[in-house]
């Protein structure tokens, strides 16, 4: 029996999809739940998984396509075996514009052959997209590659590694459209390389450039002393993560004394709706996490709710499904407050834009040994400066300045966190 393969039903919030990379050929068997392709939305990317067992027929639309909720992708026949069910040939004579019009058609006539000269994994292994997107490009064997990952999973930082100690020459790049392809232009050391943004490229262009056109947004900056937090993060951290299975960090110290800081200004908790002014009486905490596609912010629902150890599990869980690509939709979704660290790259100050709608944003930076005052003593202390960028709208200077302070004293006698002072 034929079965159609379509494009699943995208939130509510997403128009559309780019087809990136198909994992299979026409004539190539795949097993029920098997990775047939990768849909990259603004915001995450999503696998479309076999509906059975069977060999692919045909493949309807071209590695870089833009599709929609329903759209048919691919013919499988059920129960067949590879070899046994001749791979429908291409329509090579189509234009790479005329293959990508066609694709809109749910009953297109002509199916599309994709290239899918990279060896498969091992039987079983399941790669996430940007690893096996680098699998393919490269041409490599993911079965020869040893895992760091959990479980023996590989990793992108494997895939590289093994890349370095390969001696070979490049592996070309995947087919495209020709609107979707890179272009290089030839010049020696002066040479150029024009590369299409992804979708979320273009997505958090998009929202960059909303907060600063929309917002009145200004910034303040203040400093804390994290003696107290290192301390007690040395005295029970080989406790803390026998019983949570998670490393004390920092991010659930700040999650926390963010919390207590929105608690006693809930201005800096609310958003802009036209001309009304939300307030929330929920902390969904977003934590900003960098991956090889661009940033994404997964929330902490009812943060208020969760303790130090589930706050370090979630942070970990999510950044390695962020960049892993199995992140959701809906882990994305919402958010009333966002905490970013870019001291996790060194950044000693910067001015965080704003993760509209939200009107705040608490930025974290390096820890670094300096020489402050104590009680009139020099003293070296590690410090981070800390930056609030906040949406003048709705938050005055002086509620901005004085949220920032509460996080700050929360921050330098921890045991406030616990009593809630």
């Amino acid at each position: 029996m034929t079965i159609e393969v379509r494009v699943p039903q995208l939130p509510e919030s997403v128009a559309d999809a780019t087809l990136v990379a198909w994992h299979k050929k026409p004539g190539d068997a795949v097993s029920r739940d098997e990775n047939l392709v990768d849909l990259e939305t603004d915001k995450v990317v999503l696998e479309v998984p076999a509906p059975a067992n069977g060999v692919i027929l045909e493949l309807r639309v071209h590695n870089g396509a833009t599709v929609t909720s329903g759209q048919l992708l691919a013919l499988l026949e059920e129960g067949a075996i590879a070899g046994a069910t001749p791979a429908t040939p291409a329509a090579a004579s189509r234009s790479g514009a005329a293959a990508a019009a066609g694709a809109g058609a749910a009953a297109a006539p002509a199916a599309v052959s994709v290239a899918a000269d990279a060896r498969a994994p091992g039987a079983g292994e399941k790669l996430a997209p940007s690893v096996r997107r680098l699998v393919e490009e490269h041409r490599l064997d993911a079965g020869a590659i040893p895992g760091s990952g959990r479980d023996g999973r590989i990793t992108k930082g494997d895939v590289l590694s093994h890349l370095t100690g390969k001696e070979s020459s490049p592996a070309p790049v995947p087919a495209a459209p020709a609107a979707a392809q890179a272009v290089s232009v030839p010049g020696g050391p002066r040479a150029e390389r024009r590369v299409p943004m992804t979708r979320l490229r273009a997505r958090i262009a998009e929202r960059l450039v909303q907060a600063q056109s929309t917002a009145a947004m200004l910034t303040t900056f203040n400093e804390v002393d994290l003696k107290a937090v290192n301390e007690l993060r040395a005295r029970h951290k080989d406790r803390f993560e026998k019983a949570h299975g998670a490393r004390l960090g920092f991010m659930s110290f700040f999650v926390k004394a963010c919390i207590e800081a929105l608690r006693r200004y809930p201005v800096v908790n609310a958003s802009v709706d036209g001309n009304d002014i939300v307030y929330h009486e929920y902390y969904d905490i977003g934590v900003a996490v960098s991956t090889d596609r661009g940033l994404v912010v997964p929330v902490l629902r009812d943060a208020d709710a969760m303790s130090f150890g589930e706050i370090e599990q979630s942070v970990v869980a999510y950044a390695n499904r962020a960049r892993e690509g199995s992140i959701t939709i809906e882990d994305l979704t919402g958010g009333t407050f966002t905490i970013t660290n870019g001291g996790v790259f060194g950044s000693l100050l910067s001015t965080p834009i704003l993760n509209m709608p939200q009107s705040a944003i608490l930025g974290m930076h390096k820890i670094q040994e300096r020489p402050v005052v104590v009680d009139g003593q020099v003293v070296v202390r590690p410090m981070m400066y800390l930056a609030m960028s906040y949406d003048h709208r709705i938050i005055d200077g002086r509620e901005a300045v004085q949220f920032l302070v509460a996080v700050k004293d929360a921050l330098e006698d921890p045991a406030r966190l616990l009593l809630q002072v």
